[in-house]
């Protein structure tokens, strides 16, 4: 039957750092590590001969927890006019460097990368940071080397979560 699919349940795992930081220290402390200009992936890539030539241009957008900016999505711009006054900020971060190292093992895992956070300025003036464990996404059928791949992804990620989230 057209538009069948074969059905794999999982369950993610969210995460949520509470910080006493206003919502735009934990923005710019973000923005601070993983860089404020969005680097494009897919047509950038094409413009590189070897993934070596490639992986050296990508190590210049790296920032100090590893990852880069992909994109962000303002979405305190809009839910305003609903009625939300709070600002919310979803952002998209990775780095291909580590997406491979999980990609080799199933290109399925690219579901899931990059990683996306949602920064949300919560109603009592403190800010959370969310996010959902990448493992607990990208491994859903028994694969080890994916695993032990992804596990150091959810390290990275909780380790810059901590570091921007601080007080």
């Amino acid at each position: 039957m057209v538009g069948s699919g074969i059905e794999i349940p999982f369950e993610g795992v969210r995460v949520r750092f509470d910080s006493a930081r206003t919502f735009d220290d934990v923005v710019a402390a973000l923005l601070d590590d993983v860089g404020d200009k969005p680097v494009p992936i897919g047509d950038f890539a094409a413009q590189f001969a070897t993934w070596e030539a490639y992986e050296r241009e990508l190590q210049s957008h790296v920032g100090p927890s590893g990852f880069m900016l992909f994109a962000t999505f303002d979405h305190g711009a809009w839910i305003k006019k609903a009625g939300i006054d709070r600002k919310v900020l979803r952002v998209v971060i990775g780095n291909p460097l580590i997406a491979i190292t999980m990609l080799r093992h199933d290109v399925t895992a690219g579901l899931f990368a990059p990683v996306e956070l949602l920064i949300v300025e919560e109603e009592d003036d403190r800010t959370s940071l969310t996010y959902v464990v990448p493992s607990s996404l990208m491994v859903v059928e028994e694969n080890e080397p994916l695993r032990a791949a992804a596990v150091q992804l959810d390290a990275k990620l909780a380790a810059l979560a901590a570091k921007v989230t601080a007080a």
